[in-house]
């Protein structure tokens, strides 16, 4: 029997090496990894040897040879192909080990030049798993190490079981999809247009127990970029689906203040409770005023780490997950007292210029990630300015509104919501919410400022705002009746603040 060798992360190389040859195998390697067996006194016949030609252009070239390729393709039972096998003296491949270069490890270092990416391209390794892969009812094919103690078992019991083999061709398929995916992503990644083909390969990360309601199967999927795939969670029963939709929804609208403490409450993805604070317990405690009601079963989360205090904050209230970058280790014992409480831990949303997805039936919308515009366009509209404390207020108000569902209407003092009206399908409608929550939870709208994601298509919403005694108003601009609306602002003795940028959360 003959394994050929040829892997780039070298973890358990040698070990499994030992083994196979322990079993009576041979063994045939290219490069590194001979001689990393070599040193650890293994056996080896090198890949020119089986191919009668040396490797040549610095290695790019090594395992692309009818000797390699027709000991991997050929069908033991196929007449035809055995004898191509004698004619021209090939010998059977039975196991193959292969993993790829670290292209992806390559192109994540900030430094790396587009020479030194295009050199981790790898070309014989992908080559040689394909056609184990497509062989595998008669070759072992192996491209994860962590399955080496496997493998090695079924090899000293009756043999490795058609169940397995095929496991380890899939495992192939996937790791070969994946590797492609990230080298058509980084070709792509600069170009002035969104690429005509789009490769998505995501790993599952955890099965669900079911999806949006009970009768849906689910599981979470993870892809390259930072994100979910960082998810640990330290404590409570398992994630749900809406779970983790609401966890994703938290983190974005904390995302906006960096290291200034914040705290975002959510329910169906959108916040009913978004605040400031000089700690994350003040952040916490004003985030739950702005809508005690609805937090109630909530996902809570942070952008600083979690402290006891705030933890002792939260024991009277029920809450589904909290979410922080870290949490202090007195903190987590305290959470732990609350069986079915999940704390996770969870990075921030990456800036940059990456692609954000809309699932649809049977496709994706994709569009470049949001990025807040700035202050520059920024605009005073109306014949009163904002004063100090309104621009504070101002700012924080349109940083939140970003997090809610349109049609989004935030009311704000004192850099914390005081109401939210989102997701509704007209702006007034939202204006009359926002003011109607803020009374409900007993805040008075009075010296307030509003934040509209969206352009006002009427001045109706200002005049919502206006009866609550609202001082200010941010919003993007934009409408036909942008000069009626500023009117009614200026009617009421009103500033208006126009950013020139909208922004959605459909």
């Amino acid at each position: 029997m003959r394994a050929l060798l040829s892997v780039s992360d070298k973890r358990g190389i040698v070990e499994f090496a030992q083994a196979l040859a322990a079993l009576g195998w041979e063994i045939v390697s290219t490069g590194g990894t001979a001689e990393a067996l070599r040193r650890a006194g293994i056996a080896v016949i090198p890949i020119d040897d089986v191919t009668g030609f040396p490797e040549i252009m610095d290695g790019r070239v090594k395992t692309l040879h009818p000797k390699v390729h027709g000991g991997l393709l050929a069908r033991r039972a196929h007449p035809g192909d055995r004898a191509a096998l004698t004619q021209h003296g090939i010998t059977p491949i039975d196991l193959v080990a292969v993993n790829l270069y670290p292209f992806r490890e390559t192109v994540a270092k900030p430094d790396t030049t587009f020479e030194q990416a295009i050199e981790q391209i790898d070309i014989g390794g992908p080559s040689m798993l394909r056609s184990a892969a497509k062989n595998h009812h008669d070759v072992i094919v192996v491209v994860d190490p962590d399955d080496y103690p496997a493998v090695i078992a079924a090899l000293r019991a009756p043999g490795v079981s058609p169940a397995l083999r095929r496991t380890l061709a899939t495992k192939v398929f996937s790791h070969t999809a994946a590797y492609d995916a990230t080298i058509l992503n980084y070709l792509t990644r600069d170009a002035d247009e969104l690429p005509q083909a789009l490769a998505l390969v995501l790993t599952q990360q955890q099965g669900l127990r079911y999806g949006e309601n009970p009768n849906q199967r689910a599981a979470l999927y993870a892809g390259d970029e930072p994100g979910v795939r960082d998810l640990r969670q330290l404590h409570g029963k398992e994630l749900s689906f809406n779970n983790l939709l609401d966890l994703d929804a938290a983190l974005l609208a904390v995302a906006p203040w960096g290291e200034r403490p914040a705290c975002a409450i959510i329910k169906h993805t959108t916040p009913c409770g978004i605040a400031l604070g000089p700690s994350a317990k003040d952040a916490y405690e004003r985030a739950l005023a702005t809508d005690r009601t609805s937090a109630f079963g909530s996902v809570i989360a942070f952008n600083v780490d979690v402290d006891r205090a705030t933890a002792e904050a939260m024991r009277d209230l029920f809450v589904e997950v909290v979410v922080a970058p870290r949490f202090a280790d007195d903190a987590l014992a305290t959470f732990r007292e609350k069986k079915n409480l999940r704390v996770v831990t969870l990075p921030f949303p990456p800036g940059g210029t990456g692609l954000d997805f809309k699932r649809l039936r049977g496709g994706f919308l994709a569009q470049d990630r949001f990025r807040p515009a700035g202050e520059a366009a920024w605009k005073v509209a109306t014949r009163r300015a904002p004063n100090e404390v309104e621009w504070r207020d101002l700012r924080f108000a349109w940083a939140a509104v970003g997090g809610v569902k349109s049609n989004a209407i935030l009311l704000a003092r004192a850099e914390a919501a005081i109401g939210i009206g989102g997701g509704q399908t007209s702006r007034v409608d939202a204006s009359f919410l926002a003011v109607h929550k803020a009374r409900q939870q007993g805040h008075d709208p009075a010296g307030a400022v509003l934040a509209s994601d969206a352009f006002f298509p009427f001045a109706d919403g200002v005049e919502e705002a206006a009866r609550a005694g609202v001082r200010a108003i941010i919003q993007p601009g934009g409408s036909v009746k942008d000069a009626e609306v500023i009117a009614a602002a200026d009617q009421h003795d009103m500033a208006m603040v126009l950013t020139g940028t909208r922004q959605f959360r459909h």
